[in-house]
């Protein structure tokens, strides 16, 4: 783990600032790889075809994100009968169940599918599972979006677990013949105990070749398991129905350390930094850099005067584009080779 002094973006800080008072600034932390993508996929969208463009769900679960993309234009619904028939749709970066693709193309949308890659992985894998005469248990919250989606792929043989009490009451047709898959923003060590009560129930689970749990959930987790005995308060940057950024807060949570979820810099209190000396910052893998930034800036406002970026490893994914943008751009008068932008 290297620390290195970053540049705070504040020309005054308060007159008030200590040598003790500082702030940590997590790396990595904010957009990862598939939200960057999804974000670009809209954006590019309304560029390339103009508004309105549709959007099942939100793209990411971010509240500062939808609200700019609504701006431009992109209209966001719950579900696919709001989509005037024949329109441009873009699937979320959860990803959907085939049931919705079949709806969609019963309707004659044209869809750009911004499912997460990472996310299309664990959907393969259902589908291989299924097919090979497994029943499959699916460690996740049954209520999200991509959880929803993944069932979706083997319904009749899928069931969803969230505790180890679920998984004790599992009852399968043959306990020889189980697999399991988990949703992607799990907390690692939530993963963990769940893996290790389905093993034990049934000896002969068999999983994914890799883990289901991404990449950046499992970077920024790691992140905050490094720093949060450094730090007397950890602050996560991200929305209520960001699964990856409460599942921060619950890691901090854990390990001893205060922790708060925020949208925003206005929604620290002032009450949560009494006696807290170091506040370590990160942000879940859909909140924006500008966020973080704000969040500093009101810290060093009110006496925070060090701030320091703690990189607890290197993070470079990038994901390419679906063949439906790169064709549309491609077709576009003086157009260029399309990469992927934050």
């Amino acid at each position: 783990m290297t620390t290195a002094t970053v540049d705070p973006n504040v020309t005054n800080p308060a007159d008030n600032a200590t040598d003790t008072k500082r702030v940590l600034l997590l790396k990595p932390r904010g957009f990862c790889a598939g939200v960057v993508r999804a974000v670009d996929i809209v954006k590019i969208a309304l560029e390339t075809f103009g508004a309105p463009i549709y959007v099942r769900k939100e793209i990411v679960h971010n509240r500062y994100v939808v609200d700019d993309l609504r701006s431009k234009g992109a209209i966001f619904v719950n579900e696919l009968d709001e989509v005037p028939s024949g329109a441009r749709v873009i699937y979320s970066a959860h990803g959907v169940s085939p049931a919705v693709r079949a709806d969609a193309k019963e309707r004659g949308l044209k869809v750009i599918d911004a499912t997460c890659p990472l996310v299309t992985k664990v959907h393969v894998e259902a589908i291989k599972f299924a097919k090979q005469g497994y029943s499959l248990v699916l460690v996740g919250h049954r209520d999200h979006e991509e959880v929803e989606g993944t069932q979706g792929e083997a319904p009749d043989v899928t069931q969803v677990v969230s505790t180890v009490e679920e998984v004790e009451a599992l009852v399968v047709p043959d306990p020889n013949k189980v697999a399991y898959l988990t949703q992607t923003t799990l907390s690692l060590d939530e993963a963990k105990y769940m893996i290790e009560a389905l093993k034990k129930k049934f000896p002969n689970i068999v999983g994914p070749h890799a883990q289901d749990i991404c990449y950046a959930t499992e970077n920024r987790q790691t992140a905050v398991k490094n720093v949060a005995h450094d730090a007397d308060l950890v602050l996560v940057v991200g929305s209520r129905n960001s699964s990856n950024s409460n599942r921060l807060v619950e890691v901090s949570e854990n390990l001893g350390t205060k922790s708060y979820l925020i949208d925003k810099a206005a929604d620290i209190k002032l009450e949560w930094l009494d006696g807290v000396e170091r506040v370590a910052i990160t942000a879940g893998a859909s909140a924006p850099e500008v966020l973080v930034t704000e969040v500093v800036a009101y810290l060093q406002s009110i006496g925070y005067g060090s701030v320091n970026e703690v990189e607890v490893m290197p993070e470079n994914v990038r994901f390419g584009l679906p063949p439906e943008i790169v064709q549309a751009i491609a077709s576009a008068p003086g157009s260029t080779t399309v990469q992927p932008r934050s």
